[in-house]
């Protein structure tokens, strides 16, 4: 029998999906003719496997998603997207780990830092890795991004493999 090169790892990654974070999630949700709701649950039940980390330092490619959320790119992309945003793009969603331009529709915001250069390993999670998103309040949005911020936060491992 042959051991894994690494344990697989679950992170437990928080986003809130408040429309003022999330500006596409009522368009996606009136195109599905869903409730905000029934898109979040859709986006939040699944274990997401992190498939490659690409794009931009820390980015995570994510596949698993609920074939009812496949959505097509924006048109046209945005010059700007927000640090922590969540997108869905075609089959895939994934989280934004600084501010760039994205074309993905943007469904939430995640206080997770995803990329930090400072620290020995600067993106925690790994190809390979699972992952799970949890819905939170905005309150708890702005608890966790004040820890973030004060260095007193870092992702949690729901269930590791290995």
């Amino acid at each position: 029998a042959t051991s894994p090169i690494h344990s697989t790892r679950c992170w437990d990654i928080p986003v809130c999906y408040a429309l003022d974070w999330a500006p596409d999630l009522e368009a996606l949700a009136t195109a599905k003719d869903v409730s905000i709701a029934k898109v979040i649950q859709w986006h939040t039940q699944p274990v997401y496997c992190i498939h490659f980390i690409g794009f931009l330092p820390g980015f995570l490619y994510l596949g698993g998603l609920d074939p009812r959320l496949h959505s097509p790119r924006l048109a046209t992309p945005r010059s700007r997207v927000a640090a922590g945003s969540v997108g869905i793009g075609g089959a895939q969603t994934g989280i934004y780990p600084v501010s760039s331009p994205g074309g993905w529709q943007l469904i939430g915001r995640s206080p997770v830092r995803l990329f930090d250069p400072d620290q020995p390993h600067p993106c925690f999670a790994r190809a390979g890795d699972e992952l799970k998103f949890r819905a939170i309040d905005q309150s708890t949005f702005l608890e966790i991004e004040a820890q973030v911020q004060a260095g007193q936060w870092q992702p949690k491992i729901l269930a590791e493999d290995g």
